[in-house]
């Protein structure tokens, strides 16, 4: 058997600014969707002509009409869409440490930065829109790299 992450979804009541913060801020693209009842983007991490690469879907929520999400994907508490409930963060393996740091900076958002011991990896973490933390693993080189 194997087995690889496919994607992962968010739903979500602010659909402009959970789509602003995983294109203008991680650099994904908004690439093609099935026409499924209910608003969404699905953000693409390579090419746009394989829906494999889709790796984050963004599930809106209409609060004047939730028959086409309720019917397809069933219904959530609107309050237990904040933050990640069991799952602590999602993770993504990066480069462009300098240009990231850059448009975080312009954005205003403050990552927390980590060097993981033992591994070679310096790590983002921020928050999205929801509350969602998000990891992201650069090579140590491209931190020292920052400081030489």
């Amino acid at each position: 058997m194997t087995l690889s992450l496919n994607h992962f979804s968010i739903r979500t009541l602010d659909l402009p600014a959970t789509k602003d913060f995983y294109v203008s801020v991680l650099g994904l693209h908004e690439g093609p969707r099935p026409d499924f009842p209910f608003p969404g983007y699905w953000l693409y991490q390579g090419p746009l002509t394989d829906y494999a690469n889709a790796a984050v879907h963004i599930i809106g929520i209409d609060p004047n009409d939730s028959a086409g999400l309720t019917g397809y994907l069933g219904d959530r508490d609107a309050h237990q869409l904040q933050g990640s409930g069991a799952l602590d963060h999602v993770a993504f393996f990066a480069t462009g440490l300098s240009d990231m740091l850059k448009r975080l900076q312009l954005k205003a958002v403050e990552p927390r930065r980590r060097d993981v011991p033992g591994l070679g990896l310096h790590q983002l973490f921020l928050e999205d829109p929801n509350g969602i933390v998000v990891e992201l693993n650069y090579p140590f080189a491209e931190k020292q790299a920052l400081t030489a």
